[in-house]
């Protein structure tokens, strides 16, 4: 009798969860998050449709004969393009991908494509994620994607050094969508990490574009990482702000109910605290740039706004319940309004009739101002007690005594776990960390071996 008694009970609280999680979504909009987000400017934004069309390009068999380029193409040449490798010469552990010297940008690309639903190997990768699986300089990342990182770095690092050392004012960036956005993501921390297999290249001419990532690196790293990483999201796009483990989202591709059931029960038992405490927690990384193009419950699109921020709390957290949630995801249309809202930047900046010489001096300050944020928000990390907020490896962890040999080593030996840098200002660890260059960008002081 308890029993009978007991099922209606738990089902009106069950029903009343997800009554609570639908009005939730409903009332949640996509520029909720980024509300409070500065704008971007065209010196920062410029690259953004350029790496977009890089990474479009990839999918093309012949590029002098394109059958999905835009409008205006590509914008390469195809005898600047270095190599380029498909799914049989990767073995089906990386999307297929290629190395593209820009002379026209100074610039050595390295693009991946996205996923291809018709490839059992992609899927595989995405899959190889048991969270908390793999470390990676004091934080967690996706083990399918740092695997497969590793295969293109092993595989390209003496051709990109060539270029490096051939080209000693170009700046190497990795660009990916989706898939490959994660890949690249964790191929540009290898790349900080192993700087010099890359011909002892400086942090600051490491770059990555993340094109609608997947949720990828832990918090930490995310924020670290944020001078480096840029990841870029459009409007309503899914994937960035699936907080659902990878695996459960294909296990539960074709049974959407499940799949909600599940987001529903995270969303409302779990509270924000705990998910920034959770080290094992992965999230999309570095400094964030959203394409805002529609108004909340408004038919038909707006001038596109780019807002920015390198945000520790609020970042994509929760699927915004819109009809353009996988349309936003396509790397065709993150293309078109990408450009849309460049257009629309520089159209202003003619308007305003700014003077070359103070052009330079806003990209100097922009630069400035970028490094006062990223300062920011590893000072946020710390106050939210993100774990290992501002503790890269060449340092130590805080957690990582029984990690190993080592780590006991570094646990007690390292400046940021002694009992003397806790009583350390925010502005002593910053200073001694950090270097700042002539552009006014903060990058990390280099260490002694």
């Amino acid at each position: 009798m308890s029993a009978c008694c007991g099922l209606p009970l738990l089902e009106c609280v069950y029903c009343l969860a997800c009554a609570r999680w639908a009005w939730k979504k409903f009332l949640y909009t996509a520029g909720s998050e980024s509300e409070n987000w500065g704008h971007a400017g065209a010196a920062e934004f410029e690259p953004v449709p350029r790496i977009c069309r890089y990474i479009l390009s990839v999918y093309e068999d012949d590029l002098r004969n394109p059958i999905w380029a835009p409008p205006g193409g590509y914008g390469m040449d195809p005898d600047w393009v270095i190599l380029r490798r498909d799914y049989e010469e990767t073995e089906g552990r990386v999307s297929p991908y290629m190395i593209y010297l820009d002379h026209q940008n100074d610039d050595i690309v390295l693009a991946i494509r996205g996923l291809n639903l018709g490839k059992e190997s992609d899927f595989l990768v995405l899959l190889d994620n048991k969270l908390g699986q793999t470390k990676f300089d004091g934080g967690y990342v996706h083990n399918g994607l740092l695997k497969s990182a590793q295969r293109v770095l092993d595989a390209e690092c003496e051709i990109l050094r060539e270029l490096i050392e051939t080209n000693p004012s170009y700046t190497l960036t990795f660009a990916g969508h989706s898939l490959g956005a994660g890949v690249v993501t964790l191929l540009a921390l290898l790349a900080v990490q192993n700087r010099g297999k890359l011909g002892n290249i400086e942090r600051k001419r490491i770059r990555c574009f993340a094109i609608a990532p997947a949720r990828c690196i832990s918090l930490n790293l995310a924020v670290r990482y944020a001078d480096v990483i840029n990841s870029v999201v459009l409007q309503d796009d899914f994937l960035p702000r699936t907080t659902v483990a990878l695996e459960d989202v294909f296990k539960s591709v074709f049974c959407l109910p499940c799949l909600l059931c599940l987001m529903c029960l995270k969303d409302t038992c779990t509270l924000e605290e705990k998910m920034l405490k959770d080290p094992r927690r992965l999230y999309a990384p570095g400094r964030l740039y959203h394409i805002i193009v529609r108004k909340p419950f408004r038919i038909g699109k707006i001038p596109p706004i780019v807002k920015t921020a390198v945000p520790v709390d609020g970042r994509f957290e929760h699927i915004v319940l819109s009809c353009n949630l996988t349309s936003d995801h396509a790397i065709i249309w993150i293309e078109r309004e990408s450009q849309r809202a460049l257009d629309l930047m520089m159209e202003k900046e003619r308007i305003m009739e700014i003077p070359p010489q103070q052009k330079m001096e806003r990209q100097a300050s922009l630069a400035r101002e970028h490094s006062k944020e990223y300062k920011a928000a590893l000072q946020k990390a710390i106050a939210l007690d993100v774990p290992h907020a501002y503790s890269p490896s060449s340092y130590g962890t805080f957690q990582d005594i029984e990690e190993g040999d080592h780590s006991g080593r570094l646990h007690r030996e390292s400046p940021l776990t002694s009992p003397k840098s806790r009583k350390e200002t925010w502005d002593e660890l910053v200073d001694r960390l950090f270097d700042t260059d002539e552009s006014g960008r903060m990058v990390l002081k280099s260490q002694p071996t």
